[in-house]
């Protein structure tokens, strides 16, 4: 649809996990213009309270929509969704897609009926996923693996450093022979999803959200812009903004890889 075309799309993360998200939308919606803006000043997520992230994203997230003025916001974080969606779509005047496990697509794929959850220990660690099992595989085993390591070690691919396999290996150790369907339960985990094929040896099935993301993004541009009739816009511009000057070069030169024509710190005041 013509309408798509003026749209432009917030992607937020605390790291560069949400890269695999905006690799995602950018597929499916080659012509619509995102922002990236990743928290790096309060990077890990996992480090906060509940209300510390509830407090720092209803500070942040406002400020940076008034700035770059997006038609919607995808909170690109496990961390951030499983917390702070309810406060932020009571706050904000456009849409807000968060981040789901893909408990339910995963439960379909398994043949054994036993599936596994990679995320961070906080997310693992959260009542939600009960419930999502509950609701979409009660007739699946899941067995649970919490790592930030894994995090940490999929920021330093994005840059250009190769992942030890035997780090992975020991990571995925637990799960290896017990099931057959592997949710990336993290933003951060797709972008490793070749180097986690290649140490499981092909015998487990990755499953992650960014296609279902992408999906749900369209169809609300769609219904956006059919409320607004909005014109059609002007060049494509992918633009990435960060919170804390500390950014280091292989760092910039992979976010000017990926697509986006210009790096920013966001005021300071924002951040």
């Amino acid at each position: 649809m013509r309408l798509i075309l003026t749209s432009r799309v917030l992607v937020f993360d605390s790291g560069v996990g949400g890269v695999s998200v905006f690799r995602e939308i950018t597929k499916l919606l080659p012509s619509v213009s995102i922002d990236y803006l990743f928290d790096n000043k309060f990077y890990p997520y996992g480090q906060l309270s509940e209300q510390q992230l509830i407090t720092r994203l209803l500070e942040l997230l406002p400020a940076v929509i008034e700035l770059t003025q997006p038609d919607l916001l995808v909170i690109a974080c496990n961390s951030a969704s499983t917390v702070a969606l309810p406060a932020l779509r009571n706050t904000l005047r456009i849409p807000v897609v968060g981040v789901v496990p893909a408990i339910k697509p995963a439960a379909l794929l398994s043949k054994s009926k036993k599936i596994g959850l990679v995320a961070t220990q906080g997310t693992i660690n959260r009542s939600y996923i009960d419930e999502l099992m509950n609701a979409y595989a009660p007739q699946c085993e899941l067995y649970k693996l919490g790592s930030n390591k894994l995090v940490q070690i999929a920021e330093m691919a994005f840059q250009g450093i190769e992942p030890n396999d035997k780090e992975l290996i020991a990571i995925f150790e637990p799960v290896m022979g017990r099931i057959d369907t592997l949710i990336l339960g993290c933003t951060h985990f797709p972008l490793l999803k070749k180097e986690i094929a290649r140490v499981t040896e092909g015998k487990i099935v990755l499953v992650d959200s960014g296609i279902a993301i992408a999906q749900r993004v369209k169809s609300l541009l769609i219904s956006d812009c059919k409320q607004r009739s909005k014109k059609p816009g002007g060049k494509i511009h992918h633009r990435a903004f960060y919170t804390e000057d500390s950014l280091e070069e292989m760092l910039n030169q992979s976010l000017l890889n990926e697509g986006f024509s210009s790096l920013s710190i966001v005021n300071h005041q924002l951040g």
